[in-house]
């Protein structure tokens, strides 16, 4: 059974010591690069399976740690779970990761899972009603936590997230400058910190540039291409008319800009649109949609950076780390135009 081969096996089998063994099989610098790869070559040969609960034991890691976000379909989890697994397996660690689609019960479960399992550490993008309590009983067990893309009130930990009050100011105010005054928000929700910034931003733009705020044109809500696509009946029947549209991200402004050109209009032309989060889909969407880079990649470099830190001794200063956003112009948006028909 491979369970029961034992590093003395190995060793004696290549007459070397058990302790050269370990610290091959741990890719340690101590052994020679040519020597760690015989030694890993013939572990496999004789079907051993490293034993992380045993070696936790001897040092108080188990080499786990917790990755949880509200969908892992969402591009733009994607790629900051790309940066993330990047930066964690120069370090060895592995990760397990959880959906909680918003789910306070399903993330709970997950962390106490996570502390049964002995995890490390663990970072969060938090379920929208989040209570600090939930987190707080992770540090409190010796299991620290970094929060990304959302923030909680009442927390120190540190959390990385984009500035989503300044990116999406960037976007309204590059409408603005296109002639747009009557410019819709489409999407996000206040029950979450991204969606009370981004909303923040797009009122903070217009009232700096002397816009009359009206809040009936505020389409709270979609957070997906379907979301988008739908809420495109109810942008285009809007009796302020809008000219352009700020969406929440760019999966709400795809979705839109489809469900314009449904309706025989031309998004970029007819109607500007713009997207968030620079996503790979964007810059190949038709037309190519005019976003904002919100540092996906940094937010979980950064994080999976500061975890690994901690764990090691150092510790990032709490609080919020914002990366600061950028525009990224492209063929969705235009100068403003006679209001179009329907």
């Amino acid at each position: 059974m491979a369970q029961k081969i034992k590093l003395s096996t190995i060793a004696e089998t290549l007459g070397v010591s058990t302790a050269t063994v370990s610290l091959a099989l741990r890719d340690s610098p101590l052994v020679a690069a040519s020597t760690r790869d015989r030694i890993k070559e013939q572990a496999r040969a004789l079907g051993y399976i490293y034993n992380r609960r045993a070696a936790s034991l001897r040092t108080s890691r188990s080499g786990i740690i917790g990755v949880v976000v509200h969908d892992i379909m969402n591009p733009f989890y994607a790629e900051i779970l790309k940066a993330i697994e990047s930066e964690l397996d120069r370090d060895r660690q592995t990760f397990i990761l959880s959906n909680h689609y918003d789910s306070v019960e399903k993330q709970r479960n997950f962390v106490e899972t996570l502390l049964q399992l002995g995890g490390d550490g663990v970072i969060m993008s938090p379920a929208i009603g989040t209570p600090p309590e939930d987190i707080q009983l992770a540090e409190d067990n010796g299991m620290p936590a970094i929060l990304i893309a959302r923030s909680i009130e009442g927390l120190d930990v540190p959390i990385f997230r984009g500035d989503d009050s300044y990116g999406i100011s960037l976007a309204t105010n590059h409408l603005i400058g296109l002639g747009h005054r009557t410019i819709a928000m489409v999407g996000g929700t206040d029950q979450t910190s991204t969606g009370r910034d981004r909303y923040q931003g797009y009122v903070n733009a217009l009232r700096k540039a002397n816009i009359e705020m009206d809040p009936g044109l505020r389409i709270p809500g979609p957070r997906t291409k379907q979301g988008g696509f739908e809420a495109a009946v109810h942008f285009l029947s809007l009796p302020q008319k809008p000219t352009a549209a700020v969406c929440w991200n760019d999966l709400v402004a795809i979705g839109l800009m489809n469900g314009i050109a449904r309706a025989g209009l031309v998004p970029g032309r007819d109607v500007s649109v713009t997207g968030y989060d620079d996503l790979e889909e964007a810059a190949i969407a038709t037309p190519a949609l005019t976003t904002v880079w919100n540092g996906q990649s940094e937010v979980g470099r950064n994080a999976a950076r500061a975890l690994l830190d901690k764990l090691s001794g150092s510790h990032e200063p709490d609080g919020i780390h914002l990366i600061k956003p950028e525009m990224r112009i492209r063929q969705s948006t235009g100068p403003l135009k006679p209001h179009p028909e329907g």
